[in-house]
């Protein structure tokens, strides 16, 4: 079971890394504007995806300037966020990117589904991220 777990898994990072490399070195540009200067990185997680703030706060080398989002927080020009969520459609991840969008706050995105025109979190992103999983990774 373990040995097509790791095939599995090596098997999604090598097409990540092959299709999305310029879009993972964008976005750790991006945060890191806010890591090095007075901004906070704000994730936003949704669904599933929790365990990615939960690492990210709790890990052993926790993310530098790192906070939850909240929609009471008041962002700050030098601030960057960036949304994780299982489908580019979840309507609470949209409603962000939206509000983000038309506060000129740039913000990545990680999702599911490729790029596109119909895509709608993946044009209003500053940055964008396609993780290409379609369903579980194990049968």
């Amino acid at each position: 079971m373990s040995k097509i777990l790791t095939t599995q898994l090596t098997g999604l990072f090598q097409r990540i890394e092959q299709a999305e490399a310029e879009a993972i070195e964008e976005t750790a540009r991006l945060l890191a504007q806010a890591a090095i200067g007075q901004g906070t990185v704000y994730f936003a997680t949704f669904g599933e995806l929790e365990a990615i703030a939960i690492q990210a706060e709790q890990g052993v080398q926790p993310f530098a300037k790192f906070a939850r989002y909240d929609e009471a927080i008041e962002l700050m020009p030098a601030d960057r966020v960036i949304i994780f969520t299982r489908q580019a459609s979840d309507e609470q991840a949209l409603t962000l990117a939206r509000k983000l969008h038309e506060a000129f706050i740039p913000f990545a995105a990680v999702a599911s589904e490729v790029a596109s025109d119909e895509n709608e979190l993946s044009d209003l992103a500053y940055t964008y991220i396609s993780t290409r999983i379609r369903g579980g990774l194990l049968p």
